[in-house]
């Protein structure tokens, strides 16, 4: 049976690298000073920033249950089944409102919506690792979606901001302790692992929060992992790509090869704001065939 894969701009998929892939990209929405933009349609990383810099009122959402719907159905037009890849159900309910429109009679085994709690370039990987299971293992859709979600922990995040501002503003933290950290010059480390954002740890300055991330990703691929030959790396940025650049080379120099330097969703950009910085792995699909 033909499977089309198809993911969110959560993933960092552009529109234009998906119809490269084959695969269909759900745009996230916004409302940015009372105006609806999508990502990537007719919001741009750079527009997007710019208004940041304006102080602009930023909301995020999820795809309208009607916009998701008919772009299955054209699909369908086209394919047998799909395997839909949507960010973490732990940070968006869009995961959610996907797995309960799949359960429609139209699209009932024929919609398998992967609630894998990946996040961006671990969602793009499974992405990848979803085209690689059905074109060369020749899998099904559900086996797909059943493999991906099996495991879905499998992957670690560390992530730094230059500007802790969003983090106060998006009630993570208080403003109290917002103010404590400026003066400190305390930069926080968060992390992802599974469902969640959460605290890891709180160091002074970027070089503190770099060491830090280096440090733990290390001991991931090292402790966890099984060693680098097993693992995908990647470093992912907010409006600093030569910050990202330097910090690739200093990740080569002391782990190895940095396959993907992607900018972050701009649905997870508007939460920790720009200048920050992470590193991810993914255990590779293959060690699990």
């Amino acid at each position: 049976m033909s499977i089309c894969i198809m993911t969110d701009s959560n993933s960092g998929i552009t529109q234009s690298e998906g119809e490269k892939l084959g695969v269909p990209v759900v745009p996230m929405p916004f409302t940015i000073n009372g105006t609806d933009y999508l990502e990537d349609i007719n919001l741009s990383q750079e527009e997007f920033y710019n208004l940041l810099d304006l102080k602009a009122v930023v909301l995020t959402s999820q795809p309208s249950a009607g916009a998701l719907m008919d772009l299955w159905k054209k699909v369908l037009k086209e394919y047998d089944e799909i395997v839909y890849i949507p960010m973490s159900s732990g940070l968006s309910k869009s995961c959610e409102t996907a797995t309960f429109l799949s359960n429609e009679k139209e699209f009932k085994n024929k919609v398998f919506v992967v609630n894998n709690q990946r996040i961006s370039v671990t969602q793009k990987q499974s992405v990848l690792d979803a085209i690689y299971l059905r074109d060369e293992k020749k899998m099904s859709a559900k086996d797909i979606k059943d493999l991906l979600e099996k495991i879905k922990l499998e992957s670690s995040i560390y992530i730094t901001v230059d500007s802790i501002d969003y983090l106060r503003r998006g009630g993570r933290i208080t403003a109290a302790a917002a103010t404590f950290a400026k003066l400190l010059k305390i930069k926080p480390v968060l992390q992802i692992q599974g469902e969640k954002l959460d605290a890891f740890d709180k160091v002074r300055g970027m070089k503190g929060a770099k060491r830090s991330m280096l440090d733990q990703i290390k001991k991931d691929i090292n402790e966890r992992f099984g060693g680098l030959d097993n693992v995908h790396v990647f470093v992912a940025y907010t409006a600093c790509k030569d910050t990202a650049i330097e910090f690739c080379e200093m990740i080569k120099e002391e782990i190895g090869e940095v396959e993907v330097c992607d900018p972050l969703s701009l649905s997870v950009s508007c939460h920790i704001g720009p200048g920050a910085l992470a590193v991810a792995c993914t255990k590779k699909i293959e060690t699990f065939i």
